[in-house]
């Protein structure tokens, strides 16, 4: 029985070793994977890296672009206004000339033929003076009778009224001027304020 069972046992001796399944890795596979997988990663961190640093980059120029823009504007805003006020000082001292006049006009008034020839002359320059300044953008404030305004009037004293309504102006001391829509001087002015009960008793 023995010698029968030898060949069967021979053949499944003689078998060939069943291959290993391709899907198994060695450990040098497993480590290269492992490797090539590190090497993703860090690719992909660099990468996202330069995104930030790019991204980081790109709003520096727009703020930096910005920035530079408004400093045009800026510039140019500050050249236009020293050109439209370049001669603000010389007009300031030539309204000190028309107030003379006005005044010698005001005080010459109704005198004798002469003189009133003579302010009559004067008068052909005052018109001729303020000509030039309006020609130049500069212009009264209007201040009598409207309501007083700190922004263009400067209150020189209260006068009790009852003509007019509280904190209006009901006289003016000396013009005010207007360069362009700038304030060269103020209105010097006297304001209305409500009259007291004591005055209106004695009224």
């Amino acid at each position: 029985m023995a010698d029968k069972d030898e060949p069967i046992n021979k053949m499944k001796s003689e078998e060939p070793p069943k291959e290993k399944k391709e899907t198994q890795q060695t450990p040098k596979d497993k480590k290269e994977n492992s490797s090539e997988k590190d090497t993703c990663k860090k690719e992909k961190s660099e990468l996202d890296a330069l995104k930030e640093e790019l991204a980081a980059e790109k709003d520096r120029v727009l703020r930096l672009s910005a920035e530079f823009e408004n400093y045009k504007r800026r510039s140019s805003k500050e050249m236009n206004d020293f050109k439209k006020f370049a001669n603000e000082s010389l007009f300031r001292q030539l309204l000190t000339v028309v107030d003379n006049i006005e005044r010698a006009i005001s005080s010459a008034k109704d005198g004798e033929p002469e003189v009133t020839t003579l302010v009559a002359g004067v008068e052909m320059t005052h018109k001729e003076i303020l000509k030039i300044l309006t020609t130049f953008n500069v212009k009264p404030v209007e201040a009598q009778g409207k309501a007083f305004d700190p922004a263009f009037h400067q209150a020189v004293t209260q006068q009790e009224s009852g003509d007019h309504p509280e904190n209006t102006v009901v006289a003016e001391l000396q013009k005010g001027y207007l360069f362009h829509d700038r304030l060269i001087r103020p209105s010097m002015v006297v304001v209305s304020k409500a009259i007291t009960e004591k005055e209106t008793e004695n009224k």
